[in-house]
């Protein structure tokens, strides 16, 4: 009786709204429109269990902080064109017509060490619903529809992630969409102006690969990896992606990194006994903040537009940066992304002090970026290396991971033990962040 009660009302619910796919010239202007009014506030916590800085705009009074990426107001499909096949549906009210929801979906392939080497997986990014018109099942309608669209295009399961702290969206995807949590991992925020930038050791070298390098070292150490992507020389030839770098020690050179041959397998198996690599990618000038007074007074209270990554939601709360109703507005925000970590060797820890250090300079010459952020598996052996002074936040971040009713897959099994387990050592694709 309960279930047949739950479902009159999920049907109800979905009778709601019509689902289609976005049209560029009808949609562009009112999704920009719903991407802004999507701010979530959220509320004072225990400032002495966390990093986070607070700040009073001036008179005393709140300021509400919205950020938006310009990329989105011109292109709303910008991050899901990295992908060949993806989708953009948006959830209109039948009664009027008013467009009152988004999501975005795109399939790619990923590796995994259980078995499964090029497997399909579908990406849910983006999902976003009308503050007016929440707790209306019409987020659930647009999981649904996106997840339709996956199967119809032959994926095996579904990836999502989001933040430990949201309920509501766990709530969403776990008892009502029936998503299991398969991974943790913790996304590292750190301001660019900060000590380590002046801590580059004069005895370790950084160098940065030929493209044909990065790829073929990153082939070669991916596969250690629980999920990794099968094109990775996509990702590394996508304009955003500033290049690969290794750090190691001087006294101990990489000489193959000289060698004309870039294909050389010798680059890839004669390495030095401590290194790291990682790639950069470039996220400045997405963002403008926007600040708006409000009447009211209250304490200081953490506020962000909810912009298409669950990632870049987070990171803004993390800034040490005070908040000034009197500064300019519209002021460019950006920073860089680290990816692709990966190193060995017992001396990891001063070799990641030093890609901090590397990359703390490299965003200095960087116009408008103000904070370099990298994520990594909690059982990612190179974790446990990054440096934590007080200025770096960390945000517990969980993924969540569905089977298709379609799929069939020959490593059927192995991934359903991935599914039961805890998924922390995975190489994070840029373009999902």
């Amino acid at each position: 009786m309960v279930d047949k009660i739950e479902k009159n009302k999920q049907e109800q619910e979905h009778q709601l709204v019509v689902i289609r796919e976005f049209n560029q010239e009808r949609d562009i202007e009112v999704v920009g429109k719903l991407e802004k009014n999507c701010e979530i506030e959220m509320l004072p916590v225990d400032w002495s269990n966390n990093n986070t800085n607070y700040y009073y705009t001036n008179n005393n009074k709140k300021g509400v902080c919205s950020l938006f990426t310009n990329m989105i107001s011109e292109d709303p499909l910008c991050r899901i064109r990295f992908y060949a096949v993806h989708v953009m549906l948006v959830a209109e009210l039948r009664e009027n017509g008013e467009l009152v929801g988004v999501v975005r979906g795109c399939i790619k392939f990923v590796g995994t060490k259980f078995g499964a080497t090029y497997l399909k997986m579908g990406c849910i990014l983006g999902l976003r619903v009308s503050p007016s018109h929440r707790r209306m099942g019409i987020g659930f309608s647009l999981v649904k529809s996106v997840e339709d669209w996956m199967i119809r295009n032959g994926a095996h399961y579904t990836f999502l992630a989001t933040e430990r702290n949201n309920v509501a969206s766990t709530n969403l995807f776990t008892t009502k969409c029936n998503y299991m949590n398969f991974g943790s991992l913790v996304i590292f925020v750190q301001p660019v102006s900060f000590p380590l930038k002046s801590t580059l050791s004069q005895d370790i070298k950084i160098e940065k690969l030929h493209i044909e390098q990065a790829i073929s070292l990153y082939n070669n150490r991916m596969r250690s990896k629980d999920i990794y992507p099968t094109d990775i020389d996509s990702i590394l030839k996508e304009k955003l992606s500033l290049g690969t770098w290794v750090s190691y020690f001087k006294e101990e050179e990489w000489f193959e990194l000289k060698n004309n041959n870039i294909n050389s397998e010798d680059f890839v198996t004669k390495t030095p006994s401590s290194w790291v690599v990682f790639s950069v990618w470039d996220s400045c000038e997405a963002y403008k903040i926007h600040i708006r007074k409000s009447s009211s007074y209250s304490h200081p209270m953490r506020f962000f537009h909810a912009t298409l990554s669950h990632a870049k939601e987070k990171i803004f709360p993390c800034l040490k940066i005070p908040i000034s109703c009197s500064g300019s507005l519209g002021n460019p925000f950006g920073f860089l992304f680290l990816y692709g970590l990966y190193g060995e060797g017992e001396r990891l820890g001063e070799l990641m002090k030093s890609v901090l250090s590397f990359a703390s300079r490299l965003a200095e010459k960087m116009k408008h970026c103000k904070v370099i952020v990298t994520e990594l598996g909690v059982s990612d052996p190179l974790i446990q290396h990054v440096p934590q002074p007080p200025s770096i936040s960390c945000i517990d971040d969980l993924w969540y991971l569905k089977k298709m009713n379609a799929a069939a897959h020959e490593d059927d099994h192995e991934l359903m033990m991935m599914m039961m387990g805890q998924i922390g050592n995975v190489f994070v694709d840029p373009r999902d962040f």
